[in-house]
């Protein structure tokens, strides 16, 4: 059975801060998921973890297996894209439970929130595909922003981009570029002790369900079954960035929303964040994304997992300053996309040369400095040193090469000297870490 998006009747509720819109639990949207309720009648509602558009995610105990999981559960005019690429992804690789632990484990799994299980629900606003992972801690980016200094202490820092890189490079091997890379999509797994806890412990320990009301403003009449007594505020289950140890530092790569295979459907539009979105996406929008723009945006979240902010600077900054940002590192566009910038006499003269004041210009040394070393030092932190730091700023502006065709390919970004010496050997250490933990 599949609904319209658009709802049949508008209704005004009171505002709730931190959930999901009211006034989308209607035909084809949320479905009303309750505390304590079975899914599958298999999967006991715990608490809140999320929600997005197109779905709510629920923590639930599996009740077949004891362990906690999470329970996507889409609107009814949801699609399955998602699910299905995860899905194909996953094919051949044998199944892990969750909190699975150890090195056989991690060669088997491919760093990716593998389907557990699919299903829908039937309910009064539609039919609802769902999904089963296992559960996350929270986002390398949640975990940022609940550090004061907003930084992953460096051998941390290094496994994850190591991870980060290996997750792309089985991806692009399957065919997909991912299309949304960046720390917001970056999941840190919960560890395998979440499973030791009951219900009530798991309560006692990160807080109960608050439960709050759903109250209609303008009349007293029913709620109606498509929309539930009550919602939510999502769990907190994350930690601050700066307080993760390299045996914690394990990741999987999220959303696959948009992922697609340039050998089947061509992308024009990128949906990656501005700040790292390729330069193509700008200057060749009717030539397809391919796997290079999925080098450009990892470049870009690769330095702010050792920074404590984005490569390019401004989060609201338009593309025109975007692009000259990316000049000051990079060096001139190439001729045809110099001569396509409107705005470029604003930035630069015909040669190049930046018309700002030189205190404006930040280069890779200037940022790299900036944003990474001295962050570091003033709170004790370990820093780069030189060697690593040569190896790292020239694997870097490799991958932000302006042409898609002159990026490395992932598998090259693997093994470049920075990857080979300083972040991969930091992945061995953690999944060393991870084993004892089994």
């Amino acid at each position: 059975m599949h609904y319209t998006t658009a709802p049949t009747q508008s209704f005004r509720f009171q505002y709730i801060d931190g959930v999901e819109s009211l006034e989308d639990y209607r035909p084809g949207g949320y479905h009303p998921v309750q505390i304590d309720k079975r899914l599958h009648q298999r999967y006991r509602v715990v608490h809140k973890l999320g929600h997005g558009t197109f779905s709510t995610a629920w923590l639930a105990l599996d009740e077949w297996t004891s362990k906690y999981v999470v329970v996507k559960v889409g609107t009814a005019d949801a699609n399955t894209r998602e699910a299905n690429i995860l899905s194909e992804l996953a094919a051949g690789i044998p199944p892990v439970a969750p909190g699975s632990e150890g090195e056989n484990v991690v060669e088997k799994a491919p760093l990716l929130p593998l389907p557990l299980d699919r299903f829908y629900i039937k309910g009064p606003n539609g039919t609802h595909p769902c999904f089963v992972t296992a559960p996350a801690r929270c986002s390398a980016m949640d975990a940022k922003e609940a550090s004061g200094p907003r930084l992953f202490q460096l051998d941390v820092a290094r496994a994850t981009a190591a991870q980060l890189t290996m997750a792309v490079s089985y991806v692009h091997s399957k065919g997909y570029v991912h299309g949304d890379l960046h720390l917001g999509n970056v999941l840190l797994e919960l560890p395998s002790s979440l499973n030791n806890l009951s219900i009530e412990q798991l309560y006692a320990k990160f807080g109960a369900p608050e439960k709050e009301p759903v109250v209609r403003l303008k009349d007293q009449s029913p709620l109606g079954p498509g929309v539930p007594p009550y919602v939510v505020p999502p769990l907190w289950l994350g930690i601050a960035s700066d307080k993760i140890t390299v045996d914690e530092a394990k990741i999987l790569l999220g959303d696959f929303g948009v992922a697609f295979r340039p050998s089947e459907e061509p992308r024009f539009q990128s949906q990656a964040p501005l700040v790292i979105r390729p330069p193509e996406a700008f200057f060749e929008p009717t030539v397809s994304l391919s796997f290079g723009s999925d080098i450009w945006s990892l470049g870009c979240t690769l330095f702010e997992l050792l920074a404590h902010r984005s490569l390019i600077d401004g989060i609201l900054a338009p593309q025109d300053e975007i692009t000259a940002q990316q000049v000051h590192l990079q060096g001139r566009l190439p001729p045809e996309w110099w001569e396509k910038w409107e705005e470029r006499p604003k930035w630069f003269d015909e040669q190049g040369n930046a018309l700002s004041n030189p205190r404006d210009v930040w280069s890779w040394d200037r940022r790299f400095d900036q944003w990474i070393q001295e962050p570091r030092q003033s709170i004790g932190m370990e820093k780069i040193g030189d060697e690593e730091r040569l190896a790292l700023l020239q694997m870097l502006r490799w991958r932000l090469s302006w042409r898609p065709r002159e990026r490395p390919s992932v598998d090259q970004v693997l093994g470049t000297a920075w990857m080979t010496r300083w972040a991969l050997p930091a992945y061995d250490r953690s999944r060393k870490g991870w084993a004892r933990g089994a």
